[in-house]
């Protein structure tokens, strides 16, 4: 593959993903600048790598993965135990009055605060499914497990974040979706 051809696919990933994979990496580290950082060595290496992507699956799970694992690598490495995570996503919403928008960004900002404080398995797939909006074909793809086992830990999350909306007085008795 020709370098042109190889910026224009990386340019395209890049424009295509990029803000999605840095919403991903920022729910595992909770670090804007991290995050970056993150996604930055991701696009680096699907650009050395790019002609090793045999197809398998889309470019955009191609990409969740690798930023999944280097997020899963960053936690291993010195860096994370020295460094405080203090800071959680907060989810834009674009709404029409003042007074819904201010209403549906309180709820959203509880919910995200919420599902960052689950265990990692619990909040990674609620990322994936509701922010993300990945399927559940394709989460399962990203994490490396089974369909079902995605399906357990959405149903499991869901829970999670409903008792513990509940114990703050968010909860209104319907099932977190």
């Amino acid at each position: 593959m020709e370098k042109q051809q190889r910026d224009t696919q990386l340019r395209e990933a890049m424009d295509l993903y990029g803000n999605y994979l840095l919403r991903l990496a920022y729910t595992y580290v909770k670090s804007k600048e991290k995050a970056e950082d993150i996604v930055q060595e991701v696009f680096i290496r699907y650009y050395i790598q790019m002609e090793q992507f045999e197809g398998r699956s889309s470019v955009k799970t191609y990409l969740y993965r690798m930023v999944v694992n280097e997020c899963h690598n960053y936690f291993k490495s010195w860096a994370y135990r020295k460094t405080e995570l203090t800071s959680l996503f907060k989810k834009q919403d674009t709404s029409f009055s003042v007074e819904s928008e201010i209403l549906k960004k309180e709820e959203i900002d509880v919910i995200a605060d919420t599902i960052t404080t689950l265990e990692t398995k619990y909040r990674e797939v609620l990322w994936l499914y509701y922010y993300d909006e990945l399927s559940v074909n394709d989460i399962a793809l990203v994490l490396q497990c089974s369909v079902n086992t995605v399906k357990t830990r959405l149903a499991r999350g869901r829970k999670r974040v409903g008792i513990q909306l509940e114990k703050e007085g968010f909860y209104n008795g319907n099932e977190f979706t």
